[in-house]
């Protein structure tokens, strides 16, 4: 199993949501079999009882889940049936631990977020990820999975500390990070800044996580300067940063990373060249 996780740095609603339908629409496209997770950060079991005009509309699965309007995306992308373990939250994720607490399960021991915690996230990562979606049999060649919220958020640190481990343990070739941040445009000066991506990328990187791909939100193309000074402090080889700026249609997103190679990019880090087409 190959594992692509999407991240957002500097603000939330950068449309980390369409970027992952969006991937694995282009990875399904090469001929590989795509599943997906949301993690949400929040306390809540699930958005059922949240208000949409705080989190958005509630999306509801086959299985009666209520969960984020991103597995609706995920679904009409990706054309695939999700379950409601494909949405993790802290919530259940909390729940489940404390379950096990009561019943006796960590016979004695003190339960802490490492390792209890983490270690639930990533059983539970690994437990979805094998769940068929596609009406197939056996499991899907690639797991996405979008981590929700914004790096550096405090509710969020379990879960990168978990993904951080996560990538450890399954090994390079088997994981790659997709980090979606803003390049704004000042008005004053038309310029495209990259500091804001920088110290996002810098974040990352303190909490144990190296992007390998970086999907830069802007009102226009990015500029090859300012790729290449992207690429210069983050770390991430020029062809690795993808522009994704404003289009008028969020069925373009996917056009817009395979005129940009972004595909190539993917199946390199995970080392399956074989299905660029």
């Amino acid at each position: 199993m190959k594992y692509v996780l999407v991240t957002g740095g500097v603000v939330s609603g950068l449309g980390k949501g369409v970027t992952a339908s969006s991937i694995g629409l282009i990875l399904k496209a090469c001929g590989l079999r795509v599943t997906s997770i949301k993690i949400d950060p929040y306390l809540n079991t699930d958005a059922g009882t949240m208000s949409p005009f705080e989190h958005g509309e509630v999306y509801v699965l086959d299985d009666g889940g209520e969960v984020d309007l991103d597995l609706g995306n995920y679904e009409r992308f990706l054309d695939i049936k999700l379950t409601r373990d494909n949405n993790i939250t802290t919530g259940k994720i909390y729940q489940s631990v404390i379950d096990k607490e009561r019943r006796g399960d960590y016979l004695g021991k003190t339960v802490q977020v490492v390792p209890h915690i983490t270690d639930a996230i990533q059983e539970w990562v690994e437990r979805v990820a094998k769940i068929p979606v596609d009406g197939k049999e056996g499991p899907a060649d690639v797991c996405v999975i979008e981590l929700g919220g914004t790096i550096g958020d405090i509710e969020s640190m379990p879960f990168i500390e978990a993904l951080g481990q996560f990538s450890y343990r399954v090994g390079t070739g088997n994981f790659c990070l997709i980090h979606v941040s803003l390049v704004p445009v000042l008005n004053v000066v038309g310029e495209q800044k990259t500091k804001p991506t920088q110290h996002s990328v810098r974040g990352l990187r303190g909490l144990g996580l190296a992007p390998n791909i970086l999907a830069c939100r802007s009102t226009t193309a990015l500029d090859e300067n300012v790729k290449a000074k992207l690429s210069q402090f983050c770390h991430v080889p020029a062809e690795n940063i993808i522009t994704l700026y404003d289009v008028s249609n969020i069925w373009h997103i996917p056009l817009l990373l395979r005129d940009q190679k972004a595909h190539e990019a993917i199946l390199k880090v995970l080392n399956l060249q074989r299905f660029v087409y």
